[in-house]
């Protein structure tokens, strides 16, 4: 009897996966959240087809069952070719370009910014022209605006009036989520996600934001009143997948854990066994690492994720070093 059990039980789940199968293309396949989505994607049933260029990433997607297609996000030929080929019902944008330094992160905004105005205007068309359902965009939730003391939710803009290559940053991408939620003929979803932490970021105990806390290359700057908003990597993931079904619009995927930087960073640094950093003052940062690291530490804002867990039954976890937070 419970072989027969056993048996009808894996026919259900088979029917299950059968009829929740979708083809689903993901641009920046090999990145942070790109890979390991790959590896949920195929893992639940899904076909998928990752973007990326020729290269061992090819090879990474292979081993986890997708099928890999090269093409270069600016080329909008690439691009159209490489999404009629997969015939996707799903396209996810999740192309960045960032350092493997993060003291680089300014240096390369500006490519980072191309390839959200440019790359992700390639992807967006290809997928209204060639009739795609739905189409999910990778967004910032750590750059919305919010009076002071209080939390952003979906209804909040991005923070235009940031200063330097970050207010670039964040013009393209804003201007790229309107263009995505405004599209008549598919169901744009927008995951503004947190500072990842977890496997495979900068944020972890061998990451490189700890290697940098730990040589004393981390400092507090002003008052430190910036609030964080971080999310894991896989809860991140986990809200992604959710919203493969979930209803069209703005999402806030961050943790329960907003603090300021002041708070965040001294226990950071205790948890990957670092000294604390040190104070320094605004004009300071302002003469040794510009107005874009002071506006870090001293103006963003945190993210609310009710929407999330009500529309995506997200469930993020506790934030892993807040038990060190003063």
């Amino acid at each position: 009897m419970s072989k027969r059990l056993d048996y009808n039980q894996m026919l259900e789940s088979t029917r299950r996966q059968q009829e929740n199968f979708m083809k689903i293309f993901i641009a920046g396949a090999t990145g942070a959240v790109g890979l390991p989505l790959v590896r949920v994607l195929c893992t639940l049933g899904h076909q998928v087809t990752g973007m990326t260029r020729a290269g061992a990433g090819v090879d990474r997607l292979r081993e986890l069952g997708a099928v890999p297609s090269c093409a270069d996000a600016f080329d909008a030929a690439a691009v159209r070719s490489a999404i009629e080929a997969a015939s996707p019902d799903v396209v996810i944008d999740q192309l960045t370009w960032l350092p493997a330094n993060p003291a680089d992160i300014i240096k390369s905004m500006p490519n980072d910014t191309r390839l959200h105005r440019e790359g992700g205007a390639n992807l967006l068309a290809a997928a209204r022209e060639l009739g795609v359902s739905r189409y999910i965009v990778q967004s910032r939730g750590f750059y919305l605006d919010a009076p002071a003391g209080q939390l952003a939710d979906e209804t909040a803009r991005l923070r235009y009036d940031a200063p330097g290559e970050i207010g670039d940053s964040v013009r393209a991408i804003g201007e790229y989520e309107d263009k995505v939620l405004a599209s008549a003929s598919l169901d744009g979803v927008v995951m503004r996600y947190g500072f990842f932490y977890g496997p495979g970021t900068w944020y972890r105990p061998d990451g490189a934001i700890a290697e940098q806390v730990r040589n004393g290359e981390s400092s507090i700057i002003g008052a430190g009143n910036a609030v964080w908003s971080f999310v894991h990597i896989d809860d991140a993931i986990a809200a992604t997948v959710a919203a493969l079904t979930s209803e069209p619009g703005v999402y806030n995927v961050v943790d329960d854990d907003p603090l300021p930087v002041a708070e965040w960073l001294p226990a950071f640094a205790r948890w990957v066994g670092a000294p604390t950093p040190p104070g320094v003052s605004v004009n300071d940062a302002l003469n040794l690492a510009g107005e874009e690291a002071v506006f870090y530490h001293t103006r963003l804002t945190g993210a609310s994720n009710e929407r999330a867990k009500a529309k995506l039954g997200f469930a993020p976890r506790p934030l892993l070093w807040k038990s060190g937070a003063s």
